[in-house]
Parts: structure tokens; C-alpha cells; sequence
């Protein structure tokens, strides 16, 4: 294995571009490949998952040698890159993240971070989305990020990349030193309880909404990302875009016939 596997590799995350946990996945990434690209949303795109701009134009602001800011989601940011910044050679691997918060069962299907790997699938590209669990936001432990993402990501990427698909990676509430076990594990059920809506008023006394996530505690089955990250372990998830229930096709079929 050579020192950096790659030549080119494209970040992305849904936090913005000036959060720390893209500033620790570059210096990973700085790692890996000779080209580091960034691609990054100007401003908080968390919750808009896979969803892309398309009635309004999108800007692109150069911030450096190989770093842009979009005002818009993760997958602009990843379209943009790929189709359009980068040229005619494309990256080797996406990189997003990483995430201010794990991105866990229910979570995956608003999540702007796996959104980012989700737009390489789909590009044809390998993507992994990479997310920090915390329990409070002022005491986020990069540190433990900062250490297993290179390790994560060789081993992803070196071990053998079968089918179709991209990597979710949840990294544990814990010091690095603590963490048992890189485990691959499926996508948690439940998670979120409901959607609140929040209303207030302007100083023109009309209304306007807050949206957010009611959440529930989860006790899952021992293969579950959740259950990996109380265990622990860096929970890695392998995702594709076939939502198919293969589980109540044979029911649907009779029930159609």
C-alpha cells in the first residue's frame, strides 16, 4: 500500500465550509491522496438530504487552491465538483463529512452527510460519509474522528469495494484510545419520533416556523449502528439507492394478482 492511495479525492459535509470536522477530514484526506478537492456548502445544509437545486441558480465562490464554497445542498456541491470544477478527472473518492452529530437509522434519509456519498454512488463514484457523535455540541470529541477516519478509510478502500454501493461511518462518543473495533453493521430502525413544529412570531407579528426532530431512545437488535456505537465501535453501514422491501414483495404480488 503506497503512502497515499489516491490522486485525487473531493470532501463535501452539510454542516458548511468553515466547520471543524471538514477541517480534520482534509487533514485525513491529505493523507490518502495528492489532491485534496473541497466542495462545500457556503451555509448549514443539514436535513435536505439527497435533494438538489433546481429552482434557483446555483454560485460558486473560489476560498482557496482547490476549495469552493455553493450556496447550496451537498449533492450541488458534489454535481458541481465532479461535472464541473474538476474537469475532465474526476476524483478517485468523495469524502463527506465530517458530521457534528452521528447520522443513525431514521436519520440516514434526511441526512445532507450520506447525501454527499449517496450523490458519488450515483455519479459512479466510491463515497463515504463520515459522523462525530457527541452528547453535548460544545464538547465534540474531533479527537476521536481526527484518529480513525485514515485508519477507516484505508481499510474501506484498500479491503475490497463490493457492489453498488457507499459507506455510512458513525465514530463513537469516546476518546480514541477507548474505541473497541471498527464493526460493520446494518442501518438501525427508528430513532425519531416525530417532526415538531415550532410557531412564532416576527416583529411584524407574523408567523413563521421552526421544524425539528422529536427523538425516542432506541433499544436494537446487537447488529444495528446504534447498538455498535453504545458498544463502542465505529459503526460502518453499507447503503445503495434500492429501497426495495424484498420482505413484502410476496405478499404485494398475491395481493395484486
Amino acid at each position: 500500500m503506497t503512502d497515499r492511495p489516491f490522486n485525487r479525492v473531493l470532501l463535501t459535509n452539510d454542516d458548511g465550509i468553515g466547520e471543524p470536522g471538514l477541517e480534520i477530514l482534509e487533514e485525513a484526506a491529505a493523507t490518502l491522496a495528492h489532491e485534496v478537492w473541497v466542495v462545500a456548502p457556503e451555509h448549514d445544509q443539514s436535513g435536505t438530504a439527497n435533494s438538489i437545486s433546481l429552482h434557483q441558480p446555483i454560485r460558486v465562490r473560489e476560498r482557496g487552491h482547490r476549495r469552493y464554497s455553493v450556496n447550496g445542498t451537498p449533492a450541488d456541491c458534489i454535481l458541481m465538483g465532479v461535472q464541473h470544477l474538476m474537469g475532465d478527472q474526476r476524483p478517485d473518492l468523495v469524502l463527506s463529512g465530517i458530521n457534528a452529530g452521528a447520522n443513525l437509522g431514521d436519520d440516514v434519509a434526511y441526512s445532507g452527510t450520506v447525501a454527499g456519498a449517496m450523490t458519488a454512488l450515483f455519479l459512479g463514484i466510491r463515497g463515504i460519509a463520515l459522523s462525530q457523535s457527541y452528547r453535548t455540541r460544545n464538547s465534540v470529541p474531533w479527537e476521536t474522528a481526527a484518529h480513525w477516519a485514515p485508519k477507516v478509510i484505508r481499510t474501506l478502500t484498500t479491503g475490497g469495494w463490493s457492489g453498488n454501493l457507499c459507506y455510512n461511518v458513525n465514530f463513537p462518543d469516546i476518546p480514541p484510545d477507548e474505541v473497541t473495533a471498527m464493526e460493520a453493521v446494518r442501518q438501525g430502525e427508528g430513532g425519531i419520533l416525530n417532526i415538531g413544529i415550532e410557531q412564532r412570531e416576527d416583529t411584524r407579528e407574523k408567523a413563521y416556523y421552526w421544524l425539528r426532530f422529536l427523538r425516542e431512545r432506541r433499544e436494537l437488535a446487537p447488529d444495528t449502528d446504534v447498538a455498535a456505537l453504545k458498544r463502542g465501535a465505529v459503526a460502518v453501514t453499507p447503503l445503495k439507492f434500492d429501497r426495495t422491501d424484498l420482505d413484502a414483495m410476496a405478499d404485494l404480488r398475491k395481493t395484486l394478482s
